[in-house]
């Protein structure tokens, strides 16, 4: 198997966690496929780093988003990298970003690229379409 195979399959294993829908086989799959000190490129509200700020971020938005499902549209592998084109889907049944839960449901689209070293993701960069979601959420007029 290559490397960039590999990778995907790694990939792969966070994304199955992710539509779990459960916090702990999110965490316990982040120990197993994150480094533990992850460069995160992305803008996140957290104080937290790493691989202990994924923990945090998909925790918020489980408890946000409880039937959170994220659909690959296209998984792209070269080298030590991965790209994985989403659309992320959800129902607002908790408190989000400080507001109470709307009870709408959501569909956004996000784009992210994992660098891969020693067979963990070691660093990410992500563009989130944060302004549809809160658009649908009602936090922004249409």
């Amino acid at each position: 198997m290559s490397q960039a195979q590999e990778n995907k399959a790694a990939f792969m294993r966070l994304h199955d966690a992710m539509n779990s829908g459960d916090v702990e086989v999110m965490a316990k799959t982040i120990d197993e496929v994150v480094a533990p000190d992850v460069l995160i490129r992305t803008p996140l509200p957290i104080g937290a780093t790493g691989a202990e700020a994924l923990k945090q971020v998909w925790t918020v938005l489980l408890r946000a988003f409880p039937d959170l499902h994220v659909a690959v549209e296209d998984l792209i592998a070269e080298g030590d990298r991965v790209v994985s084109r989403n659309t992320v889907t959800g129902t607002n049944r908790g408190e989000y970003m400080g507001r109470p839960p709307t009870g709408r449901p959501v569909t956004y689209n996000e784009i992210f690229i994992f660098r891969f070293a020693g067979g963990r993701i070691a660093e990410t960069w992500g563009v989130v379409d944060v302004l549809a979601q809160m658009r649908q959420l009602g936090v922004i007029p249409a």
